[in-house]
């Protein structure tokens, strides 16, 4: 049975259907990441409003981002089962609902459960694993990682769009009144959801197994192990950096424009580097562009610790790190499903991203809490690179062909 979103003109053109969910999974994915990147921004100004210290807030997103990968393997699945369209619409109805507890809150218990319980699990239904497996399923093998590349590279864009805008209301209007505006943006998801509705379908022959023995599997393999691993220390960069680095520019006497500009940097030059890094993981070792990858991420680092701060490095930095900010996305799923298959690619993907939303826990929480103890974030900037050397090795043994299953042989 041939699978109608595929081009009917052969392998070599992405079909107008398929383009459409990329577009319209893109805006969702620009949209939800681009109001979650700029929760950083509201670390200061909660604080001082609500009187809670930095390892609090810090809790606060490591715990978002914890929910936002525990909820992630289950909603993967319902989403390969249900479509991506229907939980993309309960995602957006929660990420509201969060967003409007966060903005009313009087307490740091509010702040949880708004910030952190109901955005977490909105995260899940709105971003890369629902969106990624409706647009795998919908192209060429050979176009996936091309495809993922773009839509990854939407989340950047929202970043670079919306942390200004967040900081420039921010600056207008109070803490509370902008996080009502952000939700605004959220709730233009729900028309998108369209575009990536309909009931999923399985496009390659040999990927029918069941869920729970696809998982089996995937457990039994060491190079599913080795993404986990890798993906961990890619949330750990991420959150630590998204929520703490505006923290850290205006600890170091920069302004707060400053902070704002470098998230948005972070954004524009990782709308580049998500689509390059996809381009080159459809022509080359997917494992060997991830090592690459999280060994730059190390030595940038470490030259941003050892050149003098100033407005200048820390727009350089910030370039440079966006070029490498998400680049991990389209070549870990790409990985994925070149291994494992798409039928179930976004519960086996979801399972690969709570991986990363545990090292995100860690990297939001630990540099708070690092902060309030030492009064630096010296040593997580250390640990930081520590992790890119470890997850540049991790990548390497990863074996990248198909796995090849036994035929059933019919009973005589």
């Amino acid at each position: 049975m041939s699978d109608p979103t595929l081009s009917p003109g052969g392998p070599s053109g992405i079909s107008r259907r398929a383009w459409v969910m990329i577009v319209t999974g893109a805006l969702i994915v620009t949209l939800s990441m681009g109001v979650r990147q700029a929760f950083g921004l509201f670390l200061r100004p909660v604080g001082i409003d609500l009187e809670i210290d930095r390892q609090t807030f810090g809790l606060v997103i490591a715990a978002q981002n914890l929910i936002f990968g525990l909820a992630m393997p289950f909603v993967g699945a319902w989403a390969d089962k249900m479509g991506a369209g229907r939980i993309a619409v309960v995602g957006a109805l929660v990420y509201l609902a969060g967003l409007a507890i966060a903005a009313t809150a009087a307490s740091a218990t509010g702040l949880m459960i708004g910030f952190g319980v109901l955005t977490g699990v909105a995260m899940a239904g709105v971003t890369f694993v629902v969106v990624l497996g409706a647009v795998g399923r919908a192209v060429q093998p050979h176009e996936r990682t091309i495809a993922f590349g773009i839509v990854t590279a939407g989340g950047s864009l929202g970043q670079f769009l919306v942390v200004p805008a967040a900081q420039g209301l921010l600056d207008a209007y109070d803490w509370r009144a902008t996080l009502f505006i952000l939700a605004a943006l959220v709730a233009l998801i729900i028309p998108l959801a369209l575009g990536i509705a309909g009931r999923p379908v399985v496009a390659e022959k040999g990927d029918g197994l069941p869920l729970k023995a696809a998982l089996a599997e995937a457990a039994r393999d060491r190079s599913y192990w080795l993404l986990n691993a890798g993906f961990f220390v890619c949330g750990f960069h991420i959150a630590f950096v998204g929520t703490h680095l505006p923290a850290y520019i205006r600890d170091q006497g920069l302004s707060a424009g400053v902070g704002a500009a470098s998230l948005a940097l972070i954004g524009l030059f990782n709308i580049a580097g998500s689509w390059l890094w996809g381009v080159w993981g459809s022509k080359g070792s997917k494992k060997s562009l991830l090592a690459l990858l999280y060994g730059l991420r190390g030595v940038a680092m470490v030259i941003f610790l050892l050149v003098p701060l100033s407005p200048i490095s820390v727009l350089i930095f910030a370039s440079t790190f966006g070029f490498l900010w998400l680049g991990t996305v389209p070549l870990t799923n790409g990985l994925v499903a070149q291994i494992y298959g798409v039928r179930h690619l976004s519960a086996l993907g979801g399972v690969v991203f709570l991986s990363h939303q545990i090292g995100a826990f860690f990297g939001a929480w630990s540099a708070g809490w690092a902060f309030d103890v030492t009064g630096s974030y010296l040593v997580i900037w250390l640990v930081s690179i520590g992790l890119a050397l470890m997850a540049a090795v991790a990548n390497l043994p990863i074996r990248e062909a198909p796995l090849v299953r036994p035929i059933p042989v019919p009973a005589e």
